[in-house]
């Protein structure tokens, strides 16, 4: 298997805490939509999406216009999924599978780009996302545009085998499994992939920022305002992350744990 990391949306919201060789201050924070690109020897397969092409070119339609002054993202065609998977020399319909950690408007947006596609994720997840008369976040988290064409969902009961610690995973296909990580929303899970001797932990939105998985835990006053905004469940939210700083701490060299939206963790993959 070859694993590519790629970047499907870059966001850059007011009031991050930002670094630099001159010391810190506050300003825009930049965001990323952290998506896997697996090759396989049976086809393509993604895990989230990020933006999709119809995002970018339309937001008004499909991305809510106080999410769209909240993250302020960059709307580039060329960060797409479709549009990237196209630059490696593939197709849509050479994606087989999307396996997304949730359906947030920024991990499931390049859904209506590869239509032929079977969708894994958890089932509490899709039962959150698709009821009708949704109201207050989830209306704005889930915009029912993302799947108007009927995605080929695959649904999976978050029971099933321990890894690491953690309970109720699931083999979606070889070596990929679903690990729930509730608490972002109703059925968040991130999403662990093997490759070769170690494991990717794609953990989603369960946390941020990198300097949340250290043992001194920091975030920026900006991204923890958005963790907030957005979770459903905190203290099950906030467990979890303890969770995943333990996975860090005594498993580090076996699992390499990261999330969705960190710019840090994206940069050192590609670097890799």
């Amino acid at each position: 298997m070859k694993v590519h990391h790629l970047n499907c949306g870059t966001m850059r919201p007011f009031g991050g805490k930002l670094v630099t060789g001159k010391g810190s201050y506050f300003g825009a924070a930049e965001l990323v939509c952290h998506v896997l690109l697996l090759e396989t020897d049976d086809g393509l397969v993604l895990v989230d999406t990020g933006l999709g092409v119809d995002d970018v070119r339309t937001p008004g339609e499909t991305l809510a216009k106080h999410w769209r002054l909240m993250c302020r993202p960059a709307l580039e065609e060329p960060e797409t999924a479709l549009r990237q998977v196209e630059a490696l020399g593939f197709t849509a319909s050479d994606v087989r599978d999307v396996v997304l950690t949730h359906l947030d408007l920024d991990h499931g947006g390049g859904l209506r780009d590869f239509p032929q596609a079977r969708v894994h994720l958890s089932a509490e997840e899709l039962a959150a996302a698709t009821r009708p008369g949704k109201s207050g976040n989830d209306r704005v988290r889930y915009p029912d545009n993302q799947w108007r064409h009927g995605p080929k969902w695959v649904a999976h009961e978050t029971t099933g085998e321990t890894w690491f610690g953690f309970s109720g995973v699931r083999e979606v296909r070889q070596d990929v499994l679903l690990v729930p990580l509730f608490g972002h929303t109703h059925g968040h899970t991130g999403v662990a992939v093997r490759d070769g001797d170690r494991w990717l932990l794609h953990a989603g939105d369960s946390y941020f920022f990198h300097g949340e998985m250290e043992a001194t835990r920091h975030c920026p006053p900006a991204l923890t305002f958005m963790q907030n905004r957005m979770e459903v469940a905190r203290d099950l939210r906030l467990a979890n992350q303890d969770r995943l700083r333990e996975l860090v701490r005594d498993h580090g060299d076996t699992v390499d744990v990261f999330s969705a939206h960190d710019a840090t963790e994206l940069r050192r993959h590609s670097l890799i």
